[in-house]
């Protein structure tokens, strides 16, 4: 049962998605391969919970955002590109 916290039901794919892309954070990547990890590890984790259950705007919102944060190199500490 999902009941009313609906967002901490989904903070597990949020942090699964998390965890994969820090893993990456570290490596240099051309833009072709940030593109080829995004779409076959962050998008494909939450794609079956997404399929079935109507996920809160918020984890989405956090979900792009850690996604677009790898993409354009950006870190806490530091700004890249964008």
């Amino acid at each position: 049962m999902i009941g009313r916290k609906r967002s901490n039901f989904f903070n597990d794919i949020k942090l699964k998605v998390f965890n994969k892309i820090s893993s990456w954070q570290h490596k240099f990547f051309s833009c072709g391969g940030k593109e080829v990890l995004i779409k076959a590890a962050a998008q494909a984790i939450p794609a079956y919970a997404m399929s079935v259950f109507k996920i809160p705007m918020g984890v989405c919102n956090d979900i792009k955002k850690n996604v677009a944060d790898f993409w354009w190199g950006s870190k806490s500490d530091k700004r890249s590109i964008h």
